[in-house]
This record gives C-alpha cells, sequence and structure tokens, in this order.
C-alpha cells in the first residue's frame, strides 16, 4: 500500500490513505465529545479572548492541537508516541501595540509516568507541562506562561453549545471528506490574573472556546483560511470562515449566526459568507501581507419568505502585528489577533477574533 507523508513541525509522518479517508459521520455525545478522539488524524481546542484591566485592553490565546501518529512496526512499544501535542499562548497588550507569544511541543504515549502531555478522552482536559485547558461542570480553566507574560483564567458558560454545520459536521471543502467535526462556546465570561513586564493584573471579559477534529480537513487547491469568532455586545455569536486558493478566492465558505437568547443557530452555507480584505499589513519578520481589516458580507435567510437579507460588517485588527511564528512546534507561520466588529453604520458591535493562515506559505494539515 502506497502512504504519503504529512510534515508537521519538521517531522515527516506517514499518513495511510485509509486515515486520510475516513470520514464516518457520528451524532455527537456529550461529555464524552468534550474530550479527545486519539483515532482522528488532527484536533485542536482554542480559546480566544477580550480582556479589561482597569483602563487597559488585552487579548489572550490559548491553543492546543493534536495530531496522531500512525502505528508501525518500529514504534510498537508502550513508550512510543502515539500523538504529538502542541500548544500556542499569545497575549496581545493593545496599549503598548505588542503581541507576547510562546509554543511548546511534546510526544504522549498514553503512559502517564513518563508523558509531559496528555488529552483525557473522557471530557475537556488537555495539558501541556503547566499549560492546560480542563473543564470543570459549567467553567473551564486556561493556564499558561511564557518567558514576559502569563494568564490564570476562569470561563464560565453563559450560553449552551453552538454546534456547527449540521449539527457539527462542519464542511470544509467541496468534496465530502474535507470536513470536520466543530463546535464553539461563545461568551464566556472570563476572570482571573494575566502578568505582563512583571506586572499582575486582575482581569475580566469575554472569550470564544472552538474544539474541532477531523481525518481530513483541506481540499488540495486550498493554501489556508480566514475565520472570525465574535462575541457580540448584545450576546449574539458570529463565525464565519473561508477556504482560500492561491489566487485569493474562496474555495469554500461557511459560518454560523446565533441570536442573543436563542439556543439554535442559523447556519451560512458557501455562498453566504465572503470576505473582502480592505486593508493590509506586511510583517517585517516573515515578510507576508495579511489583511487586516476585511468587510465581510452575511447572507442571511428572510424572515417572511421575503427576499434574503445582506449584513455588511467590517473586522478590524486591535494591532496589526500579531503574527505567530509557530515553525519550532507546528511548522506554520500565521496571524491569530485580537479584532472589533463594526456594522455597516460603522458603529462598535462586537469583538472577538481573526486567524489568518497560508499567507507566508500553503498551510498543510
Amino acid at each position: 500500500m502506497r502512504r504519503r507523508q504529512c510534515v508537521i513541525a519538521g517531522l515527516s509522518l506517514p499518513l495511510w490513505p485509509w486515515l486520510a479517508n475516513a470520514q464516518s459521520r457520528k451524532a455527537l455525545k456529550f461529555p464524552r465529545d468534550l474530550g479527545s478522539h486519539p483515532d482522528y488524524a488532527i484536533e485542536w481546542w482554542y480559546i480566544t479572548g477580550h480582556l479589561q484591566a482597569a483602563q487597559r485592553q488585552f487579548g489572550f490565546q490559548l491553543t492546543f492541537f493534536r495530531s496522531r501518529v500512525p502505528a508501525t512496526q518500529a514504534m510498537r512499544s508502550s513508550f512510543a508516541a502515539k500523538q504529538l501535542i502542541f500548544a500556542h499562548a499569545a497575549v496581545t497588550d493593545v496599549a503598548n501595540k505588542s503581541l507576547l507569544h510562546d509554543q511548546r511541543i511534546a510526544r504522549a504515549s498514553g503512559n502517564t509516568q513518563v508523558d509531559l502531555a496528555s488529552a483525557s478522552e473522557a471530557d475537556t482536559a488537555v495539558q501541556l507541562g503547566d499549560w492546560s485547558i480542563k473543564r470543570d461542570g459549567s467553567s473551564y480553566r486556561a493556564e499558561a506562561s511564557g518567558p514576559d507574560f502569563s494568564f490564570e483564567l476562569a470561563l464560565r458558560e453563559t450560553q449552551p453549545l453552538l454546534l456547527q454545520g449540521e449539527q457539527g459536521w462542519s464542511r470544509k471543502g467541496p468534496q465530502a471528506q474535507q470536513a470536520s467535526y466543530y463546535y464553539s462556546l461563545p461568551q464566556l465570561q472570563v476572570s482571573g490574573q494575566l502578568s505582563v513586564a512583571g506586572q499582575t493584573l486582575p482581569v475580566q471579559g469575554l472569550a470564544w472556546l472552538d474544539h474541532e477534529w477531523s481525518q481530513s480537513l483541506l481540499h488540495p487547491q486550498a493554501v489556508g483560511w480566514d475565520w472570525i469568532g465574535m462575541n457580540l455586545l448584545d450576546g449574539s455569536a458570529l463565525t464565519a470562515f473561508r477556504l482560500r486558493t492561491q489566487d485569493g478566492g474562496a474555495l469554500w465558505a461557511g459560518g454560523s449566526i446565533r441570536p442573543s437568547g436563542s439556543t439554535s443557530a442559523e447556519i451560512l452555507g458557501e455562498t453566504d459568507v465572503i470576505f473582502t480584505p480592505e486593508r493590509s499589513w506586511k510583517s517585517p519578520a516573515s515578510g507576508a501581507t495579511y489583511p487586516v481589516q476585511w468587510s465581510v458580507h452575511i447572507r442571511r435567510a428572510p424572515a417572511n419568505a421575503g427576499a434574503p437579507l445582506l449584513e455588511r460588517y467590517t473586522v478590524k485588527a486591535v494591532i496589526d502585528n500579531q503574527e505567530l511564528d509557530s515553525r519550532q512546534s507546528t511548522g506554520a507561520i500565521y496571524w491569530e489577533g485580537l479584532s472589533e466588529l463594526f456594522d455597516s453604520s460603522g458603529q462598535l458591535v462586537g469583538r472577538g477574533y481573526l486567524e489568518m493562515t497560508g499567507y507566508a506559505s500553503a498551510l498543510r494539515l
């Protein structure tokens, strides 16, 4: 049987055809599906948010990635790596216009006596050293530290899980196997402490959690994606994304809108989301050029069998330089940053995170 190679963090790993193409669809069950899915090729838990400390504003990110290592004859031992665990943490200091970030990587064999990293299959409990995301009832704890920052945050659910796509099955391309299981928890109430430049600050704010896992995510023509997760000031939640081709066109798009007070979301299809760049910034470090201001058009279903509603939003990065160089872990350079959301009249209506991948080089998962 022929193999394909998957390069992650400088490691060349065999990716067997059955692993890439097996996309059996199952109904999600909780709390089990809050936990890890080690039989799937890729998975991530992703928390971002906006924090306030008196008059100062910050953004924060903590992401854990899990990548399955295929078994081979040479790797069958109790100490052999079965999973690779990566973690990225970052803090955006708005007043000082700076991004502080760090990254980690470890192998997981399933032997708790030797592993530095683990991801529970029963519930959200993923850790790498002293970095972690853990659930306790209706609350989460997120902890991470780098050379010049640290945070310890409690995140309390205020809304039910938001199942993206078709009850948690989210298409990511024109082919059926380009899909993921995907849910979100928007409007998380945050409290805790943040340390920057030797100063520890009490903080509070709003956060967003994503959990996604898949066997095969990207179409061969996709070089990366543009994504927003926005907590609106009225309690609504907006998700929008597009998979991008080399020439900047949209290969696929989607998202969701959940109004405040609703338990269900309006799912946006591939023709309902249009990203248009309005202003760009060139990184002096990587040379990559990123659109740091976007116009995002959302086509929504009509209320009473009328014409579809077309809503226009503007997404603006709070500071331009929020590029993360993760070549020492996941191998990619990408832009991930605190941003603000404005309506068509220019009024601030929300805050959240904008993520852009594949601008420095094509992303390969």
